[in-house]
C-alpha cells in the first residue's frame, strides 16, 4: 500500500512538471507569434513604401532620379529580407505550436494516470475496510 501512495505522489509530482512545461511551450509559442505578427507587419509597410517611391512623379536632374532609385532599391531589399524573416518566423511558430501540443498531450496522459491510479489506489483502500469486518454467522448462511 506504501508502494501505491508513493506512485501516486511521484505521478502527481509528474503532472506538475508536465503543467510547468506546458505553461513553458505556452509562453514560447506566444512569443513566436507575436514576432510573427510584427515582421508580417513590417515587410508590408516596407513593401508599400517602396512601391509608393516607385510610383512618384520622376526627378528631374539625373541625380535626384538615381538617389531616388537607390532609395527605393534598398527599400525593396529590406521588404525581401523582412518577408524572409517572416517566413522563418512563420515556421518557428509552427514549431511552437506543434511543441505546445505535444506537452498538453503529456500533461494529459499524466493527469488521466495519476487520476486513474488515485482510484485503483481509494477503490482498494475501500475494499480492506469492508473486508476487514469479522464474519458474523455460520458460513452455511
Amino acid at each position: 500500500m506504501a508502494a501505491d501512495t508513493a506512485r501516486l505522489r511521484r505521478l502527481q509530482r509528474l503532472e506538475k512538471v508536465r503543467a510547468i512545461a506546458r505553461q513553458t511551450a505556452a509562453r514560447e509559442a506566444a512569443e513566436a507569434e507575436g514576432t510573427l505578427a510584427q515582421l508580417t507587419a513590417l515587410a508590408e509597410r516596407t513593401a508599400r513604401m517602396a512601391d509608393a517611391y516607385r510610383a512618384q512623379a520622376g526627378p528631374a536632374l539625373a541625380h535626384d532620379l538615381r538617389q531616388m532609385d537607390s532609395f527605393a532599391s534598398g527599400l525593396r531589399d529590406i521588404s525581401r529580407a523582412t518577408s524572409s524573416d517572416a517566413n522563418r518566423a512563420r515556421s518557428l511558430a509552427d514549431r511552437k505550436q506543434q511543441a505546445l501540443a505535444a506537452a498538453e498531450r503529456a500533461r494529459s496522459a499524466v493527469e488521466d494516470r495519476a487520476g486513474a491510479e488515485a482510484r485503483s489506489l481509494a477503490q482498494r483502500r475501500q475494499q480492506q475496510v469492508l473486508g476487514a469486518r469479522r464474519a458474523v454467522g455460520t458460513g452455511l448462511e
